[in-house]
């Protein structure tokens, strides 16, 4: 026993003397550019423009490839492939003065090429081993192709689904946005930042920016602190502490401030609070964009941006252009440009490219290690995890491969919208569309039948609106009634009806915010008419956002939502809708009844007049028209199989803030069928020194269970687990009385009591 622990020593402290050498080498390298470099040549490292895709050779008599040989550019975005990349990082390291290297970055959000669920269909996993892999393969991908630096994760709390940006966070949970955040960072960055098949990544968007109001993408947020440091801010704290290199400032503004520009956000929260010591980098034209906020011009707001921790400027080029002006005048100094340079620099120097800026430009791994099988198989593997069974009356899934299968809508035969929205790099015409994973699945076994049924929608210029970059959805110029006709005319010759219906890749996502979250009417009608043929119909859902499905859950009897399931999609559909895969997805964002509950979300507080009774209830907080709960609740989903929960057992129904105690409970797989459960516990704060939420998840496990398999799940309740920030921001475990509550979902739970003395 001594042996292994004096052993034990010795290793932590080789550890440490590596990490040691490792900083006083980069410490060297970085004061050694830093002493002959101009002042010039340190605002250079600050900006980073969009390269636009390049040719091979185009590079060279390009503006931006004069502006790398004279210094004036610290990396680079929107770049793809290895030789593009290769030949831009040759004139940085052979033609510049100082031969420093450049960044690489890409909006690597789900996926390089092969693309996995967009991330809040991967959020619906509550699988943090698959997350972390789904963002390892990405690394491994980018990192092969030339990308050394990720804009992602997006670890913004959304509850608003009019916000289109909703589709590329983790929902509603700080708790499990949290835990996702770090396993991102850790797919991403492995172990070793300098390996050549990991990537650096940016956190974003710091901060706030999914609290938006009117769920208006780029609008104003206004909060409070106490609001801020327990539901909004824990995402990104758990991001810096899993070692995040970056981290990119949000739109909106924070106390009346942009954050692009704030200092209590960039340098008090961050820096000093947190202990972050990479860089910040702008949003896209972050800095520029604050002249509309009010604050100044190009000069002033470059000023305060880089004074409040600002290190690199995407796009704008506003500390280029304005800074040295700005020293000279006395409104910077030149240190302060000298430690955002630093931090650049440090960052370069982690990723090895010092040690050999040509590291991510390998040739051999572009053609072996991107779009393979395996990395294909393992998005089909997870995607099929990330969908949400929301109905199954009758037991209608899984289908049978027999008979005539009629596949309706517009969602069901369109490759180029499967990935969802920010993917980039995807190889779009490459992706599975449903109608070719279920003929596929089938063979010869049944019969598929495949029909348009509806345009996205019915307004052209709104389905432009939701349909660019490439993700058209070939619109059809015949009226809406003869399309329909069409569709049914196909369904009443068939056994089953797949509805393919929904949203479009680039109907949720940026700059795509919706009033109207509803399944667009023409769609509506379709449905209507196909549930009118009195054939069984499964509604497949494409969606970047929770949708009102008030009309829909009454009328469908299966309703299985897919999100955007990326490049293999309609393999993986098929593998649910045929039940060679039992869904196990559950909900991360409550979805409304009706539009006018947003925002809605299960941690909310009691008001002073709780709805206590049924609905209605005068001089209650109720509404006239419409009940007080969701649609479908946060931690929703079902299966093919059923699953019941015995009652919570605590080790000890009193603690102190030194104890811990056990809370169990007895699953049992009920039905037919093996299947995973995710198993969720809440706690609720009775009496707090502020007011607390209902409850608030603290904990979950995803297990796997053979038909009439029992297990206990078994959770860890210590003092931080049932923490918070107080009025003082303080993080502390107040004594008092909490209830532990373990369910299947947000509303099912069982609970037991626990006092904390």
């Amino acid at each position: 026993m001594k042996k292994l622990f004096v052993f034990g020593l010795l290793a932590c402290a080789f550890v440490a003397c590596e990490k040691k050498s490792a900083t006083t080498a980069m410490d060297a390298k970085v004061d050694s550019l830093l002493r002959v470099m101009t002042l010039e040549e340190k605002i250079g490292q600050l900006n980073l423009p969009s390269a636009g895709q390049f040719t091979t050779g185009q590079a060279l008599n390009s503006d931006i490839a004069k502006k790398i040989e004279q210094g004036s550019v610290g990396g680079l975005f929107n770049i793809k492939g290895v030789a593009a990349i290769r030949e831009m990082q040759q004139i940085a390291v052979e033609k510049s003065r100082l031969k420093i290297p450049l960044l690489f970055g890409m909006d690597v959000i789900h996926g390089y090429e092969s693309v996995f669920p967009i991330p809040l269909g991967l959020s619906c996993t509550w699988d943090m081993q698959a997350i972390e892999q789904s963002a390892r393969v990405a690394a491994q991908e980018a990192s092969a192709d030339g990308i050394n630096w990720t804009f992602s994760p997006m670890v913004d709390i959304a509850r608003d689904p009019r916000w289109g940006r909703i589709s590329e966070g983790n929902g509603e949970d700080p708790y499990l946005a949290s835990e996702i955040a770090r396993a991102m960072v850790r797919g991403y960055q492995g172990t070793d930042l300098s390996a050549p098949n990991t990537i650096m990544s940016c956190p974003k968007h710091f901060a706030l920016y999914g609290a938006s109001e009117a769920g208006r993408d780029y609008n104003t947020v206004d909060m409070s602190r106490h609001r801020m440091y327990n539901d909004y801010l824990p995402p990104y704290k758990a991001a810096v502490e899993a070692g995040a290199g970056s981290m990119m400032a949000s739109f909106n503004e924070i106390d009346g401030i942009p954050a692009t520009a704030n200092q209590w956000l960039l340098t008090d929260l961050l820096r000093t609070e947190w202990g972050f010591t990479g860089f910040v980098v702008s949003d896209y034209t972050g800095v520029s964009e604050m002249i509309n906020h009010g604050i100044g011009n190009l000069q002033e707001v470059s000023a305060r941006a880089l004074a409040a921790g600002l290190d690199m400027d995407m796009v704008s080029e506003g500390l280029l252009t304005t800074l040295k002006k700005s020293v000279d005048e006395g409104k910077i100094t030149e240190a302060q440009i000298t430690q955002a340079c630093r931090r650049i620099l440090e960052a370069k120097f982690k990723l090895g490219l010092f040690d050999d800026p040509y590291r991510y430009c390998n040739e051999q791994r572009a053609k072996t290690e991107v779009f393979t099988s395996d990395n294909r198989a393992t998005a089909r593997k997870i995607a099929a995890q990330s969908f949400v069974l929301l109905r199954n009356e009758g037991n209608v899934l899984p289908l049978k491969k027999q008979g005539s299968i009629a596949l309706v809508g517009p969602l069901a035969n369109t490759a180029v919208n499967m990935a969802g929205t920010w993917s980039v790099a995807a190889r779009h015409a490459e992706s599975v569309p449903l109608l070719s994973g279920l003929q596929k699945s089938v063979g010869t076994q049944a019969r598929v039948v495949y029909a348009k049924g509806a345009n996205l929608d019915a307004d052209a210029v709104l389905e432009a609106n939701a349909t660019m970059f490439g993700k058209g959805l070939n619109r059809d110029n015949r009226s809406e009634a003869a399309l329909r006709e069409e569709a049914v005319r196909l369904a009443r010759q068939s056994d089953v009806i797949v509805a393919a219906l929904g949203e479009s890749a680039e109907m949720s996502g940026e700059a795509s915010s919706r009033v109207n979250i509803e399944i667009p009417q023409t769609q509506k009608d379709l449905l209507q008419a196909l549930i009118a043929t009195g054939k069984p119909v499964v509604l497949v859902l494409f969606t970047g956002r929770p949708l009102v499905l008030t009309d829909e859950s009454k009328q469908v009897p299966a309703i299985l939502n897919v999100w955007f399931g990326g490049s293999e999609a309609g393999d993986a559909i098929a593998d649910v809708l045929f039940g060679e895969v039992n869904p196990s997805g559950k909900l991360t964002t409550t979805f409304p009844q009706h539009l006018g509950q947003v925002p809605i979300f299960y941690a909310h507080k009691n008001t002073g007049r709780p709805l206590t009774g049924k609905w209605f209830s005068k001089f209650q907080s109720n509404y006239l028209d419409v009940p007080n709960e969701p649609l479908y609740p946060f931690g929703f989903g079902l299966s093919y199989t059923t699953f019941s929960y015995g009652d919570v057992t605590l080790s000890a129904t009193e603690m102190t803030a030194r104890d811990t105690v056990t809370a169990s409970i007895e699953v049992t797989n009920t039905g037919t069928r093996d299947g995973a459960e995710v198993v969720q516990l809440y706690i609720r704060d009775v009496v707090g020194s502020i007011t607390r939420p209902v409850k608030e998840l603290r904990g979950f496990e995803k297990v796997f269970l053979k038909a009439g398999e029992k297990k206990t799940v078994t959770f860890t309740i210590s003092a931080h687990t049932l923490s918070f920030y107080n009025a003082e921001l303080k993080w502390v475990a107040e004594p008092g009385d909490f209830e532990i509550q373990i369910g299947t979902n947000s509303q099912e739970v069982k609970q037991a009591k626990l006092v904390v003395r």
